[in-house]
């Protein structure tokens, strides 16, 4: 089966790469792999306070996965994987995308204004290496036009 990998937060730059993700998908009767990145904590020196930031964030990370898991599946009929993984997010990604061979792209949303963001910047950067195609989509896309392109 054809996996579709995108990263989801809490920007609607990657509501609409999740959007493509799932219409292609649909179209090419693939899944989705949904990850929500827990970014690398500081050395706080008490644990505790580490702990209970950490758990925080796993909180929120696990609520983006399962609303934007929720949407995909009543929008499309998609029911997609869920992976909460801490870490670099390159390094993550990467690392997801040797794991399973069936990862047949990579979708990121790259940001309507300003900088497109930091996982789009670094892997337009290294498109070359990557062994499956990195797809972006535009931030600012209206979804009509995401489900026409997609």
């Amino acid at each position: 089966m054809r996996i579709y990998l995108t990263v989801v937060d809490d920007t609607p730059e990657a509501l609409s790469a999740l959007r493509f993700a799932a219409r292609r998908a649909v179209r090419t009767n693939g899944g989705v792999e949904i990850l929500a990145l827990l970014p690398p904590q500081e050395f706080i020196p008490f644990g505790g306070v580490q702990a209970t930031m950490e758990e925080e964030q796993r909180q929120h990370a696990e609520g983006l996965v399962a609303r934007a898991a929720g949407t995909l599946l009543e929008e499309s009929g998609v029911r997609p994987s869920l992976t909460v993984r801490s870490g670099d997010g390159p390094k993550v990604i990467r690392e997801m995308i040797a794991a399973n061979p069936q990862i047949a792209a990579l979708v990121l949303g790259a940001a309507a204004g300003g900088a497109p963001g930091a996982l789009v910047c670094h892997f337009a950067a290294e498109a070359g290496t990557l062994p499956v195609p990195l797809m972006i989509v535009p931030g600012g896309l209206a979804m009509e036009a995401i489900d026409r392109v997609s």
